[in-house]
């Protein structure tokens, strides 16, 4: 295991094999803001980061009320092509 500093934060470089043998320690230092550079031979092949945090509760209902109008139109029907392309004719 190899740490680096980018941009205030702390990448760690690991090898495949150190990686499976040690997910769960490097899944907790993921959630503390870490990111892991997963090598093969060395070599990069992928990065490991930590998800955002979703925020805790329910998401209110409205936030856009009054700023989205749908048309009339929106509720008319297909033209009779765009139907026939749809269903393979």
């Amino acid at each position: 295991m190899t740490m680096f500093m980018t941009h205030n934060r702390t990448m760690i470089r690991a090898n495949i094999h150190e990686v499976k043998e040690q997910l769960s320690s490097y899944l907790a230092r993921l959630e503390q803001g870490e990111t892991v550079l997963v090598c093969r031979r060395n070599v990069p092949v992928a990065e490991l980061r930590a998800l955002p945090r979703r925020p805790p509760g329910r998401r209110p209902i409205g936030l856009a009320r009054g700023q989205v109008t749908v048309p009339d139109t929106f509720f008319d029907s297909l033209p009779a092509e765009l139907l026939d392309a749809f269903e393979g004719r």
